[in-house]
């Protein structure tokens, strides 16, 4: 989907917030999956966390990833998403799991632009929350991880300044061609 932008990185690195921006600037976005499924595991203290069932917890971000795919075909103008399908088979490898055949033929069906981009570690506004709990050193290998991945499935990476998120906002806006 040529539509479709990722925004990806590691955690606290100002995603959620430039995501946060392009919406209100009028784009279609789709939230990360991962911290939606946190949430609604810690709230019942389930099993598909981070920390517990990595590999669970990879499951239940795909179908959401997957849905959030299909669910925003057809909007207008461009679509953000916060992070994407590709990046769930570098995060099994990173938690140590092979990652099964279907997260492959996942990452091969639903595409995205070819153009992500990536906010990298930024330890002046890196901060820990109820469902971030991750140090800044497992940030950076996040980071590293999606700068691997999604070239392994075919896509540019660009990555994005350390700025204010006006900044970023024009910086997207003005590498995929939008006034």
């Amino acid at each position: 989907m040529d539509s479709y932008y990722i925004i990806s990185g590691g955690p606290g690195a100002g995603k959620t917030t430039l995501i946060a921006a392009l919406a209100a600037a009028g784009f279609a976005t789709a939230g990360e999956s991962g911290r939606a499924i946190l949430a609604h595991q810690q709230a019942i203290d389930g099993p598909a966390q981070h920390t517990r069932d990595a590999a669970l917890y990879a499951e239940l971000m795909l179908a959401r990833d997957m849905e959030n795919h299909g669910a925003l075909r057809g909007a207008a103008g461009p679509v953000f998403f916060d992070r994407g399908v590709p990046e769930l088979v570098g995060y099994l490898e990173m938690m140590g799991h092979p990652a099964p055949p279907h997260f492959e033929r996942a990452a091969a069906r639903y595409r995205y632009n070819d153009t992500v981009f990536l906010a990298p570690p930024w330890p002046a506004i890196y901060a820990h929350d109820d469902l971030r709990k991750q140090s800044l050193g497992e940030a950076q290998r996040s980071y590293d991880v999606a700068a691997a991945i999604y070239p392994r499935f075919g896509y540019r990476t660009v990555e994005l300044p350390r700025a204010g998120v006006g900044e970023r906002v024009a910086f997207v806006q003005a590498v995929i061609g939008l006034p």
